[in-house]
């Protein structure tokens, strides 16, 4: 770790210096090394108080900081510091980037072009479906899915690229070491493998309610736009959006059912005049030119590769399953001409891949 990195990570361990007033004081054209070495008279001058003046002027920061660098060297956390060449471009963008992300996983993959997906922690089957199915296809164009790991359409996200085994990024609420939801343990180290986690938080901090919607920046902040699948009047999503206007990104919602209170959220962002998401290439159109050039496919990948994702057997079962009703396994048997081996071998691997779903009494839906 370089020194102005150490010096920054000092500053933001300082309790009770606020993070606006942090930003302010570093983008004031002094170094956080230099900042750390005034005296109290002189931070008293920058409008700091008679504590900080004196916790400050202790050396009690690099202490801190000391102690932080060798816990996160032992985690295997690397911290990123905005000075750093690796910072990712869009969040340097924001009015109020964080100074110091703690990190676990891939770093290169923050340089990627993002979307931001994030809702309801009680989606519906629909939200559910629907955020799978748009992750996992705009993952598999090359696009980073941004989320924040929490319960519901957050998870679907993260799900969603890992099935078409591409890349996600997971912003915390807690410390970069703090699981929560405890359940997605193993999410948490499946984005590791195949992206990246990280926080703003210090290692160690408990996922209090007030870290979410300052963590929400940071989602929106990563990337070109964000997609809201679902959420609810008063959900801390609509922070998301809000800040995703500010931060002069797109925003995306799909359209729901209107009795439905989850789907209030995205249907009122439409009535604002975001743009309503009826397919994957709807995110995808309102990208950026060079962004699109960076998702062409390359020339030899180029021959459409559907015709061989399914087996003979298995085109014939797509074509017969619908999304919006379950067909039974004997209208399956009479229509296909299948032997029952034959047909229960097809539908277990479709379902296993995540094309279809079984509902009770052995009926079959197609997955969106």
């Amino acid at each position: 770790m370089d020194q102005d990195t150490f010096d920054l990570l000092a500053l933001t361990l300082i309790p009770g210096l606020g993070k606006t007033r942090l930003n302010r004081l570093v983008t004031q054209g002094r170094k956080a090394g230099e900042i750390l070495r005034l005296s109290r008279s002189e931070l008293g001058r920058l409008g700091l108080s008679v504590e900080l003046q004196v916790y400050i002027a202790s050396g009690c920061p690099s202490k801190e900081a000391e102690t932080a660098a060798k816990t996160a060297e032992k985690m295997g956390v690397e911290i990123l510091s905005f000075l750093s060449d690796v910072y990712p471009s869009l969040l340097r963008e924001i009015y109020d980037p964080p100074l110091i992300l703690y990190t676990l996983g891939s770093l290169d993959c923050l340089q990627e072009p993002s979307v931001s997906v994030v809702g309801s922690r009680r989606c519906s089957i629909y939200g559910r479906e629907v955020t799978q199915r748009l992750s996992r296809e705009l993952s598999s164009v090359g696009l980073l899915i941004v989320s924040g790991m929490a319960r519901g359409v957050d998870s679907q996200a993260h799900l969603g690229a890992l099935a078409a085994s591409g890349k996600t990024v997971a912003v915390l609420g807690s410390g970069i070491d703090v699981v929560y939801p405890r359940e997605n343990r193993n999410l948490y180290f499946r984005i590791q493998e195949h992206g990246c986690v990280l926080s703003e938080f210090p290692i160690g901090t408990y996922p209090a309610p007030q870290n979410f919607p300052i963590r929400n920046r940071i989602i929106s902040g990563l990337s070109y736009g964000t997609l809201i699948p679902e959420a609810a009047e008063f959900s801390g999503s609509l922070i998301t959006a809000r800040l995703t206007l500010e931060h002069d990104r797109e925003l995306w919602a799909v359209p729901g059912n209107i009795t439905s209170p989850i789907s209030y959220g995205p249907n009122y962002l439409i009535k604002q005049g975001a743009t309503p998401v009826l397919t994957s290439q709807d995110i995808i159109d309102e990208l950026p030119v060079h962004v699109l050039k960076i998702l062409e496919p390359k020339e030899e990948d180029s021959t459409d590769a559907t015709e061989e994702r399914f087996s003979q057997s298995e085109k014939q079962l797509m074509k017969l399953l619908s999304p919006e009703r379950s067909t039974h396994f004997d209208q399956l048997l009479e229509a296909t001409k299948l032997a029952i081996p034959d047909l229960s071998a097809a539908l277990l691997n479709l379902e296993m891949r995540g094309f279809i779903s079984q509902d009770p009494g052995k009926r079959f839906s197609r997955r969106l």
